[in-house]
């Protein structure tokens, strides 16, 4: 499955961002995110996940529903651990499990709305969703973390690297 390569590929980058950067910059505030930090972000990305996971085994996923682990977001090692199990979930996972979408925009109460969904389509969201804090996170490591050694599609949509792949050969 595609999708499943996708995924294990942009997985196994954050994973390498948590071996490089060190512990203390992982928690760092870094000012160009509005003083989030990498780890917030890895964090925020990897909840994500384990909504869907929890999810598959309950047929119903609800994102707003996350832990918000602070350990995972301090933690460097704890963060490397659960994108292995994450990798292994999605590894493991066979065909097109049917699911529900809980989603909830009332900012006063907690009242949702159900989305018919299933497994590949809620991948491809964490996927698109993934991409888009691991772009966050290049500038994070930018600022806080020159070090750490990023390869040149991180946090770059694979739409966006094959336009300009085109546009340079336009020329």
């Amino acid at each position: 499955m595609h999708l499943k390569k996708a995924c294990t590929h942009i997985l196994e980058q954050l994973a390498d961002v948590c071996r490089q950067i060190q512990p203390e910059h992982f928690a760092q505030p870094v000012k160009t995110l509005s003083m989030a930090t990498i780890g917030q972000h890895i964090r925020h990305t990897l909840e994500f996940f384990i909504c869907l996971e929890r999810g598959v085994g309950r047929g119903v996923v609800n994102y707003d529903k996350r832990a918000h682990d602070r350990h995972i977001e301090t933690d460097k090692d704890l963060a490397a651990s659960r994108i292995e199990s994450i990798k292994q979930f999605v590894s493991d996972l066979m065909g097109d499990t049917p699911l529900t979408l809980e989603v909830g925009y009332d900012l006063s109460k907690e009242q949702y709305v159900t989305v018919h969904t299933n497994f590949s389509r809620e991948l491809v969201y964490n996927i698109e969703h993934a991409v888009h804090h691991m772009a966050l996170i290049k500038i994070g490591v930018r600022e806080i973390a020159p070090y750490v050694q990023l390869p040149s599609d991180f946090g770059i949509a694979p739409s966006t690297i094959r336009y300009k792949e085109m546009a340079g050969a336009a020329h």
